[in-house]
């Protein structure tokens, strides 16, 4: 796949179908899109994606959003589904006050598209006032096809990255999962804590310190499955700040991965929450902590004997 991000006069010679959104987390509301994307891609066009490099609304309204993917992870999930082109715009001052058919013309010239692939709720240009009514009308005009995808329900209301927002941050794994087609995940490099889960508690730990911008699920405990190496390996993590522990303790996302012993400093991995255990406390004494994960860590055991399949 290639990636071409940082600059508004990307190009691609082939002929494209692309499509165009946010892309949050691509979940399985994405689906009926990629599915078109890919109908096309059979047909000899290139598969491309088109998004911005940040959350719009964080420029716009000049809130810090968290988001369910950070740039690196969506990219990394588009070539694993097997896009071409992922095209991250910078969101400049020019992009947003630009107007919608000003919009579309650059789009198709210099992706050289022949085919777009929306939402129903996809909106771009000036104020937002272009959408896929508009699409349709300048589809003759510039040369390309367009089809307006619906929006895949779940509970009675569209999947949409609010729907999963929603689910994180309640710190309902199974049923965020569910909407992501996928465990939702974490990923970094690992730090060198102070090794207090293996000298102290008997437990020994990974850390990693989590994008600023990733949205978390609530501090607490959680069935995890960490992969790295492309193996995955079963676990507990501990998303918080370690109250127990004195001291001004960073965010972090801390995993006791069953049964291993590899030292993988400096190594990145990717942690993915399946179900929580409980919210993250501050006990009296580090032995009523280390009573309480010995608990953990069996809950965790548990659960994956009862869910091997």
């Amino acid at each position: 796949m290639e990636y071409i991000k940082g600059t508004t006069t990307f190009k691609t010679e082939e002929p494209t179908v692309l499509s165009l959104g946010k892309f949050d987390g691509l979940h399985r509301g994405h689906e009926l899109l990629m599915d078109y994307v890919f109908k096309k891609k059979k047909e000899g066009l290139k598969a491309a994606i088109f998004t911005f490099d940040i959350p719009p609304r964080k420029n716009v309204e000049h809130v810090a959003a968290k988001v369910l993917t950070t740039n690196e992870e969506k990219s990394r999930l588009f070539e694993t589904l097997g896009i071409d082109y992922l095209i991250e715009c910078p969101f400049t001052r020019e992009i947003m006050g630009m107007e919608p058919e000003r919009f579309i013309e650059m789009i198709v010239k210099q992706l050289n598209v022949k085919c777009m692939v929306v939402g129903k709720d996809f909106h771009f240009g000036h104020n937002r006032r272009g959408d896929y009514h508009m699409l349709l009308q300048y589809a003759k005009k510039y040369g390309y096809e367009v089809e307006v995808v619906d929006k895949m329900q779940e509970d009675g209301r569209d999947i949409s990255s609010t729907f999963v927002r929603e689910q994180i941050t309640a710190g309902n794994m199974e049923k965020a999962n569910e909407l992501l087609g996928y465990g939702y995940f974490v990923e970094g490099t690992i730090l060198h804590g102070r090794k207090m889960g293996r000298a102290v508690l008997g437990i020994p730990t990974i850390n990693l310190i989590p994008p600023e911008e990733k949205l978390l699920p609530p501090f607490g405990v959680y069935i995890s499955i960490t992969e790295w190496n492309g193996k995955r390996y079963p676990g507990i993590t501990n998303i918080g700040c370690k109250p127990t522990v004195e001291g001004n303790n960073p965010v972090g996302v801390e995993t006791h991965i069953f049964d291993f012993d590899e030292d993988i400093y400096g190594k990145e991995v990717k942690v993915s929450f399946l179900s929580k255990v409980r919210e993250e406390k501050k006990f009296a004494s580090l032995e009523a902590l280390k009573e309480q994960m010995a608990h953990d860590v069996a809950v965790g055991k548990q659960y994956f004997r009862e869910n091997q399949g």
